[in-house]
């Protein structure tokens, strides 16, 4: 006979923090509107089973659907600080197709300046083949150099077609010694996904934590017990505001966010020639010599080139029909402009949306949409 789950019941199990098993956040029955909603006869139907999802979670699984909640950028900051007050180790992913975007700036401040940090570059994939990842890890080096990092290992692998999770694993396993291991990173870096790979190498079991497209999806921290009676925890993306994907339509996420190996795209311009990237993003060849630059963006993406005179009510005239997809909000807040002499070869770099790779000795300008950055970094490639 099934015994009736009754409401004294469930409110036990609330008390005592009864969590999504997918984003992490405590169960709560009461507002939609926050993080861990799910309404009382679903959570009735749920409560004791293995797969217990949040409204949020269930609808993004199902219908990829993605509905927002209240949770700011303190939490998120919140979360992550409390690591600096244990002993652990740090698994640090970073987006190798965004890594400037996916930078978490005074991340030794956040989680301990004693704790080693393991950067795992993911999404490796995604770069063309012919690029050197013995290179690569050198010019990650010199980046995270910048931030301040001194890192206890480099790590290159793709957490959506893993072929080296085991390495991965036997290498975090030499680096913790004996503490817990934290996956920190900015949203939609993979690590997730990531987590997903590691809990199925080790277990069996498939997609345990929701993923997507979406930022923010992991809400709260999510625990993975080890067999030594550490942790691993899936800590949530940090937001930052600075990437495309928080001015442009869900819709449009495909565009921004490659699934596939990146087809670089070279054009020979002369001066006062411009690039527009769909309608999200506008590159200015200002002046210097005819040169060749290489764009490296989605494939899917248009990349329409025309003359720099006119740009502006080209763009005003196509945006959002021959220049598309197009932001958000772009009647309220027009792309702004910001020029840049290039004086070594280097990467022009929109954030969250890909790069142009120029060389030196020549004037550039890129468009982004109000809060998107748009900067220049040494060369990856």
């Amino acid at each position: 006979m099934t015994t009736e789950i009754t409401d004294d019941y469930v409110q036990e199990q609330l008390n005592e923090g009864l969590r999504c098993i997918g984003c992490g956040a405590l169960m709560q029955t009461t507002d939609p509107r926050r993080a861990g909603y799910l309404p009382l006869s679903a959570l009735k139907k749920a409560i004791d089973s293995d797969a217990l999802f949040c409204q949020r979670c269930f609808r993004l699984r199902h219908y990829n659907e993605i509905q927002p909640v209240e949770l700011t950028d303190d939490d998120f900051a919140r979360l992550l600080h409390q690591i600096s007050e244990t002993k652990a180790l740090i698994v640090y992913v970073l987006d190798l197709f965004d890594v400037t975007g996916s930078e978490i700036a005074g991340l030794p401040r956040f989680v301990g300046e004693n704790n080693p940090i393991l950067v795992v570059g993911n999404k490796v994939d995604l770069l063309p083949k012919l690029l050197n990842q013995n290179r690569l890890k050198q010019w990650l080096q010199t980046m995270l150099k910048a931030q301040g990092i001194k890192p206890a290992d480099i790590f290159l692998t793709s957490a959506a077609h893993p072929n080296n999770i085991d390495v991965l694993l036997e290498r975090v396993d030499q680096l913790r010694l004996n503490r817990d291991v934290y996956v920190v990173g900015v949203t939609n870096v993979g690590k997730s996904t990531l987590i997903n790979q590691i809990i199925k190498s080790r277990t069996g079991i498939q997609d345990l934590i929701t993923t997507s497209r979406f930022p923010g999806t992991t809400l709260d921290r999510i625990e993975i017990p080890l067999a030594d009676g550490h942790q691993l925890i899936d800590t949530p993306g940090i937001i930052k505001r600075e990437q495309m994907a928080h001015v442009i339509a869900d819709k449009d996420l495909k565009y921004a966010l490659p699934k596939k190996e990146i087809k670089p795209r070279t054009y020979q311009l002369n001066p006062e020639q411009t690039l527009f990237l769909g309608g999200m993003a506008r590159f200015d060849f200002v002046s210097g010599e005819r040169t060749a630059v290489t764009a490296y963006f989605e494939n899917n993406l248009n990349i329409h080139r025309t003359k720099l005179n006119g740009a502006d009510e080209f763009y005003n005239r196509h945006v959002g029909e021959l220049l598309t997809p197009a932001p958000l909000n772009l009647t309220t807040s027009p792309l702004v402009k910001r020029e840049f002499n290039i004086i070594e070869k280097s990467d022009l770099v929109f954030a969250g949306l890909g790069w142009i790779t120029l060389p030196a000795g020549i004037k550039v300008a890129g468009w982004v949409p109000e809060g998107v950055d748009v900067l220049i970094r040494k060369a990856m490639i």
